[in-house]
């Protein structure tokens, strides 16, 4: 059985969303054994009003404090202690999950996730990555996407070797390549942190492939694409943008007159195929990587359809031995004798940078 804590309180919607998706998404993998996470008379009535609930492999686990999306990390982190949040996350820390999953302020709960969970051995900072799809028809994983806005030449080599692991964890990618983001692919260019990193990752043995661009991304040039938290961040929300903006456009294209709805309506089936290739909430479900444990960051914003391939990732996380692949790698690059922090910080907690909800 693989056992995922959820923060069901979490979220714009909270329940209506996160009920639902859980009921699906026990149906359909029958090695799935789900921890509800929250107040414990709600979840029994957004229960009570399912049909064919799988109640033997659905858990309630109560918590009588819940974290709203306007909550500080402070407030979160230490007023809050009894939240859904950090219920979920000491599940996994205790052994009671294998991962946790929640759709809730993202800056409280990387905050809360890394001060009950901890960072891996040679990780000083978690980092946020998710997929993005590509022409090639595969996805491109980017990180960081808003965890970490200043970041050294080492930070964003742990952020290349956690990377590297997910991609072989949920892409199954044998020899993920590694793209560094970049103003150019010419050796010279970047500042001086880009610099040093880049020659930290040519000396490891990870499968670099040197400096890429923005529009690398989508070509599919790489299989991981690694940069800091800022640019990252701007990153996603310009492809939100730009997304949400040409479906727009396209609507009032076809809607202008008769013709061109006649034309739509021709188009409707190259057109449907399209939005499901770019369907934005088949790739929800963003990684907290470099953490004890499996950790899910799901969009704000979904639906209980896209809050279901969060919980997909969070399974195949755990299935793929994510953290064990993780280590690995880390190790394998630290007997190399290259450097792969700038300090040791694994007792000390203090509150990560975070971007607000960026995933």
């Amino acid at each position: 059985m693989i056992r995922i804590a959820i923060d069901c309180m979490g979220g714009d919607i909270g329940l209506p969303v996160t009920i639902p998706a859980s009921i699906e998404f026990a149906r359909r993998f029958p090695d799935a054994r789900l921890l509800l996470v929250g107040l414990p008379d709600a979840i029994e009535k957004a229960l009570a009003g399912s049909r064919d609930v799988p109640r033997d492999r659905l858990e309630i686990l109560p918590a009588s404090e819940v974290v709203t999306m306007d909550d500080s990390v402070e407030v979160a982190l230490r007023r809050k202690k009894d939240s859904s949040m950090r219920i979920a996350a000491q599940a996994v820390k205790d052994g009671r999950a294998d991962a946790c999953v929640s759709a809730g302020n993202t800056g409280a709960w990387m905050a809360i996730s890394r001060y009950v969970l901890k960072t891996l051995d040679g990780i000083d900072r978690p980092a946020i990555a998710t997929s993005i799809p590509n022409q090639k028809g595969k996805s491109t994983t980017v990180l960081d996407l808003g965890a970490n806005v200043d970041c050294s030449a080492e930070h964003l080599l742990q952020f290349a070797i956690m990377g590297t692991a997910l991609a072989q964890a949920l892409d199954h990618c044998e020899r993920p390549s590694v793209g560094l983001l970049n103003i150019g692919e010419e050796v010279i260019k970047g500042n001086e942190v880009v610099k040093e990193a880049a020659e930290l990752l040519r000396a490891s043995r990870l499968n670099f492939h040197g400096n890429v661009e923005g529009n690398d991304i989508f070509k599919g040039t790489v299989d991981v694409v690694v940069c800091d938290g800022f640019v990252g961040n701007v990153v996603l929300k310009s492809i939100e943008g730009l997304a949400r903006m040409l479906s727009s456009i396209i609507r009032e294209e076809f809607k202008r007159n008769p013709i061109t709805l006649l034309a739509g309506a021709i188009a409707s089936p190259v057109l449907n195929r399209l939005r499901k290739r770019v369907d934005n909430r088949r790739y929800n479900g963003a990684a907290l990587l470099g953490l004890r444990g499996v950790v899910i960051k799901s969009h704000g914003s979904a639906d209980s359809y896209a809050f279901g391939f969060a919980l997909q990732r969070a399974r195949e996380a755990v299935a793929s031995k994510l953290l064990e692949r993780t280590n690995q790698s880390m190790a394998q690059i630290r007997q190399q004798g290259i450097p792969t922090n700038t300090y040791t910080n694994d007792a000390a907690i203090t509150l990560p940078r975070a971007a607000g909800d960026s995933a």
